[in-house]
């Protein structure tokens, strides 16, 4: 049977979005949707989300979110507070406490949605595979085959399912001026444009690795940018001195923002002239910014979600190896073919 938007009911408030994906750029993803559904509702939305995401300082200024709720489930290396029997139970108190009258899934746990049926909210909504749907009472649920595609694409389905207008689904983050200010500040003089390099990854697969950094860091010192950059989280120290110790003298023209609060990396990653570094959530923040972003995916599958990344991959062999075969000369051909030169300006 087919449905159109006049099949749902308007949501009844106040509006709750569970996205539980924890990452960085799992965040950065579902902004468009998280933006279109509090656009639907005529509000802003209090957001369930784990804490790994950082979404406490990734939207600190985003008026489409009313209030940020922890779910800790699952968390690296300890029991979770929403884990197990009794963890249910204190899910179940923090949902019922919101008083909400819409939830909106974009996910397809079924723990969550019984979660939200248990506290008796009386409008739950999400993608209904599976057992999911046992406990949702309000469509559009989506196909099974689209379980199969990028977490970012069944978001942007289940949106045009539900008829919930969204401008655009590519992400886009601004920061407001005086933020943006405070962030220059805490870089310092640049001496000119600069390069911000993604070091961070919290897995294996997706790490590049120091020599490899500090021979591409090598190669655009060279071409002549006064400054490079290093981003990372604060436990990539280890990796930035071993770069810098590799550039020898040249290694004082390198900064480094590791472990920074975001909205401050989202100030100095929109105003770098480009990007490039691991396949992470800095690198889904700088592309979200509208920084040319050179993306090292390695063998991982890249997907189109936004505009401003330029996808750099290994040759195809058939292998899974992660950056393994990724070398620098292939990264310095995607900036020059893109760019049309390495240094900052032509000549």
């Amino acid at each position: 049977m087919s449905e159109s938007q006049n099949d749902w009911p308007p949501y009844e408030g106040p509006v709750a979005v569970i996205q539980p994906l924890p990452g960085i750029g799992d965040m950065v993803w579902h902004l468009p949707h998280i933006r279109a559904i509090a656009e639907h509702a005529g509000e802003p939305v209090t957001l369930l989300t784990k804490p790994r995401s950082l979404a406490d300082q990734l939207l600190v200024d985003e008026p489409s979110v009313a209030d940020i709720q922890w779910l800790d489930l699952n968390p690296n290396g300890r029991k979770g507070a929403h884990d197990g029997v009794s963890g249910f139970r204190r899910l179940v108190s923090k949902l019922r406490g919101g008083n909400f009258g819409t939830v909106i899934l974009l996910h397809h746990s079924t723990l969550l949605a019984a979660a939200a049926w248990t506290a008796g909210i009386p409008d739950r909504r999400g993608y209904g595979w599976g057992r999911q749907r046992w406990f949702l009472n309000t469509g559009p649920f989506l196909p099974s085959g689209v379980k199969k595609m990028h977490q970012h694409t069944r978001a942007t389905r289940y949106l045009q399912a539900a008829g919930i207008p969204m401008e655009s689904a590519e992400p886009k983050i601004t920061i407001p001026p005086k933020k943006l200010a405070e962030a220059m500040v805490r870089l310092g003089d640049t001496g000119g444009g600069y390069i911000a390099i993604g070091i961070g990854s919290s897995e294996v697969l997706r790490q590049w690795g120091p020599d490899r950094f500090a021979a591409l860091a090598s190669v655009l010192l060279e071409a002549g940018w006064p400054t490079l950059l290093l981003v990372g989280g604060s436990d990539d120290l280890l990796l930035a001195t071993m770069i810098m110790n590799a550039l020898g003298d040249r290694g004082g023209r390198v900064r480094v923002a590791l472990g920074w609060n975001l909205a401050d990396i989202v100030g100095v990653l929109s105003q770098a002239v480009f990007y490039v570094g691991n396949n992470t959530g800095v690198m889904n923040i700088a592309a979200a910014t509208g920084t040319r972003t050179y993306a090292l995916f390695g063998t991982t599958e890249p997907f189109d979600h936004a505009s401003q990344i330029v996808p750099v991959r290994s040759p195809n062999t058939g292998e899974h190896d992660g950056m393994a075969r990724l070398t620098v000369a292939v990264v310095l051909d995607a900036i020059r073919a893109d760019r049309g030169r390495l240094s900052p300006q032509q000549g």
